[in-house]
């Protein structure tokens, strides 16, 4: 059997598919941005009918690139931005709205109805998520609120509902197959992640059929076979987790303790807590970091939902660089004794604040402030929002000790100027993978194993392998300090004094 496994990766801001050979390399690789539509303030939306075509693209470009056809392709892996969801017609495959995006604020008013009727506890307590837009679930109920006809449609099962990897193994399948992996399912804040199952009181709360969503399976299992037409010959589709677990999977975090945190347009931190469900008391998401085998591993995570956007707001919003990779040699010649804070909360503050209202700030400009201060700031704001975190999940988990190291991937992490910041500001080393793609390699993973084609989770983890490791070189005054001053900025920054 070949061991060729595609990954298909579904992000925010651009779908990839890379294709991996038999000794887990990158043969061939396509990616294909898609638009972003932002039809009201605080809103963000995407056209499914664009991702899915995103989708066929870079699937026939990884597979070209490599000189390969479907044939050779032992199996499928699908990751994707999570809680972003769809609603689409049964019979026909086609969605009734475009897919509301994770970072969407349109149901805020419907979360804080929620919060004051007390049931915030209710969905705490089931699902270990907070009640915030973030989530899927309130976005269905907008939907089915919204759109007419709708809500009758999806009681008489003529609606699905599902994330964006549903809505492709949907497609990929010809609608054979209505399925999410327990990760996706983890996020939609009406799956009981204890019990492992949709919950009939969530649900009844936000009024969503139970008909309209998929059916939950292990992140490496059985979930159909790709249309024969759609690249020439049948794959088999082995594998499926929301692009933060795989990623987790990809950094081999298998141990409870051990930690990963993603640094694309958002940042995204998961502690392996193993078998323990930790239910935090610091604000913090308790979550399914994987299931295999019918065993479910738990994780804390914290969101922080503006990261690698703090530096697309430098290069598009103030324009004071004009690529990305620019940021980091420009915050290193920024005067060292001016101390500009920048609290990115252009979509509200994610954990361990959860604030919807919040709003970005500027603190501590002086006349001389320009372009290199305000690259610090918004770099430097990474890595404050990630101590946070990790201040945290040492509250909240005796595993998360002071010895914990960070392992790290997205975009952010090829800064070398950042990645020391990090340590700095964690006081904590940060480890650097050989590979960086580890949110395709997660889910490539898991295919591959079902498949029989690639390792088991002991050698896989072997195989991982350290670019760089940051360890922490600052003067432990200057930290502190620092940190003061950041969590003044964030203090003044919050919609609730």
């Amino acid at each position: 059997m070949t061991g060729y496994i595609l990954a298909i990766d579904q992000g925010t801001t651009s779908s990839r598919a890379i294709l991996f050979d038999d000794k887990m390399k990158i043969a061939g690789s396509g990616q294909q941005e898609f638009t972003q539509h932002y039809p009201a303030s605080g809103w963000v939306e995407h056209d499914p009918e664009e991702i899915w075509g995103s989708v066929l693209v870079t699937v026939k470009a990884a597979l070209e690139n490599a000189g390969r056809e479907a044939s050779d392709v032992a199996a499928i892996g699908i990751t994707n931005q999570r809680e972003t969801v769809v609603i689409w017609e049964r019979a026909t495959g086609k969605p009734i709205h475009n897919a509301i995006v994770w970072q969407d604020r349109r149901t805020a008013p419907l979360c804080q109805k929620l919060k004051k009727q007390g049931l915030e506890k209710t969905f705490t307590k089931k699902t270990g998520l907070l009640l915030d837009p973030y989530f899927s679930g309130t976005k269905i109920a907008w939907m089915l609120d919204k759109v007419k006809g709708a809500r009758k449609r999806a009681e008489k099962g003529e609606l699905l509902a599902g994330t964006i990897d549903s809505f492709l193994i949907w497609r990929l399948t010809s609608g054979k197959v209505h399925a999410t992996d327990a990760t996706n399912a983890s996020r939609t804040l009406v799956y009981n992640i204890e019990k492992n199952a949709w919950d009939d009181e969530l649900l009844s709360i936000l009024r969503i059929p139970a008909a309209m969503l998929p059916d939950v399976r292990d992140c490496s299992d059985d979930y159909g076979i790709t249309e024969k037409s759609l690249f020439g010959a049948e794959i088999r589709i082995l594998g499926v987790a929301g692009d933060q677990h795989a990623a987790t999977i990809g950094q081999a975090c298998f141990e409870a303790g051990m930690m990963k945190s993603t640094y694309g347009t958002g940042c995204f931190a998961l502690l392996n807590t193993g078998g323990d469900l930790v239910r935090s008391k610091n604000r913090l998401l308790t979550t399914i970091a994987y299931r295999l085998n019918g065993k479910t591993t738990y994780a804390l995570e914290g969101s922080i939902f503006i990261a690698g956007a703090a530096v697309q707001w430098l290069r598009d919003g103030i324009k004071v660089i004009g690529k990305a990779e620019q940021s980091g040699v420009l915050a290193a010649s920024a005067d060292p004794t001016q101390n500009v804070y920048l609290v990115p909360a252009f979509v509200g503050l994610g954990a361990p604040h959860w604030d919807a209202d919040a709003r970005g700030a500027i603190f501590g400009l002086t006349r001389n402030s320009g372009p290199a201060e305000f690259a610090r700031a918004a770099l430097e704001s990474v890595a404050f929002q990630t101590r946070d975190l990790l201040d945290a999940m040492r509250k909240d988990w005796r595993g998360a000790s002071a010895k914990t190291v960070l392992r790290v991937d997205g975009g952010m992490v090829a800064s070398d100027w950042t990645m020391q910041r990090l340590a700095d500001i964690l006081d904590a080393p940060v480890d650097r993978p050989t590979i960086l793609e580890t949110t395709a390699l997660g889910a490539a993973w898991l295919a591959g194993s079902k498949a029989g084609v690639w390792p088991k989770a002991k050698e896989f983890a072997r195989s991982w392998a350290l670019d760089r490791r940051f360890k922490p070189d600052m003067d432990a005054s200057i930290r502190s300090a620092k940190l003061a001053g950041w969590r003044d900025a964030v203090r003044r920054t919050l919609s609730v004094q």
